[in-house]
């Protein structure tokens, strides 16, 4: 059962929902604890002071900002508290946005907001209306001693809030002019149809079930061979090399037919009668059944390569 970690209403005009706040998020984060080598002795950290070494009790560590080197300005815990954000339990839309005015590059962490206890009725009737004006709501609130900015809007009858950054937390990419050439580099127009053609043929609806962390799943097949006693021989893999500007035009023919050979062999290999589709029609033949039949084709095939890598590793 969800647990609710923050709970609260939903402010706008003289309307308040009261809600409460669920993670949208469960990591799958791989930990590990620090050991000593040789007889895995559990490694313990310790505040202590630079000058002699000394361990410092909490209750005595105090908060400095460093202005110059070596030079800091000293906060105390009262100080600090005084300037604290009012402890309010309102999430205060500000304004109503379209989504797609809103950069990506802006949001944080997402959350669920669900309806709190006699508020059922008051909830559905703010999802339904910020469903009808496709509308994202600009709020404030405060979350664990800081003020956030959230970005709430409606998703398959449930409201979702996505904390997001201030302005001035991004960096603009006119920050990036000692990265970026002066000079735009030229691009010939069949280079450009060729990129464009290899983008089409990769085109796709966006399933988030077919992309999987490779990398822990690789660890995790790690860890249980070496629980299990065996010897674990890796193999170097050679760093990826950048394409060469001459190669372009090379390494886009390639790619292109790459994808074709790929789809036509995905094809041939399904075995249910269906004529194989030539590259660049992906997005098409899958809007035409649905896109059902790949996504469900997508979960049957990392079920299948996910059970082989476990009846290898059994091995």
């Amino acid at each position: 059962m969800a647990r609710a970690i923050w709970s609260g209403s939903i402010s706008f005009g003289l309307l308040n929902v009261p809600v409460k706040l669920y993670s949208a998020v469960s990591k799958q984060t791989v930990r590990f604890r620090e050991l000593r080598e040789g007889d895995g002795s559990r490694i313990r950290h310790r505040r202590v002071a630079e000058d002699d070494g000394e361990e410092v009790p909490y209750e005595k560590i105090v908060k400095g900002y460093e202005i110059t080197p070596d030079q800091y300005v000293v906060m105390t815990r009262d100080e600090l508290a005084e300037i604290d954000p009012e402890k309010t339990r309102a999430i205060e839309i500000k304004d109503f946005v379209d989504l797609d005015e809103i950069d990506p590059i802006y949001f944080e962490h997402p959350y669920y907001l669900g309806p709190d206890k006699g508020a059922e009725r008051a909830y559905q009737l703010l999802v339904k209306a910020m469903e009808d004006q496709r509308k994202v709501a600009v709020a404030r609130f405060v979350l664990r001693n800081k003020e956030h900015l959230a970005a709430i809007r409606p998703m398959d009858g449930v409201l979702t809030m996505a904390t997001m950054r201030f302005a001035d937390e991004v960096v603009s990419p006119d920050d990036l002019d000692d990265v970026l050439p002066d000079k735009q580099a030229k691009i010939e127009k069949r280079e450009l149809e060729m990129a464009k053609q290899l983008i089409e043929s990769l085109s796709t609806e966006f399933d988030a079930s077919q992309y999987e962390d490779e990398y822990r799943d690789k660890l995790l097949s790690l860890i249980e061979r070496k629980a299990k006693g065996e010897d674990v021989v890796t193999a170097q893999t050679e760093e990826p090399k950048p394409t060469k500007a001459p190669d372009l035009m090379a390494a886009l023919e390639e790619s292109l037919a790459a994808v074709s050979s790929e789809d036509l062999g995905k094809g041939s290999d399904d075995g249910d009668g269906e004529t194989s589709k030539p590259a660049g029609s992906r997005k098409s033949s899958e809007a035409s059944s649905g896109g059902s039949k790949s996504r469900s084709g997508s979960k049957s095939k990392s079920t299948s390569s996910r059970s082989r890598s476990k009846a290898k590793a059994a091995k």
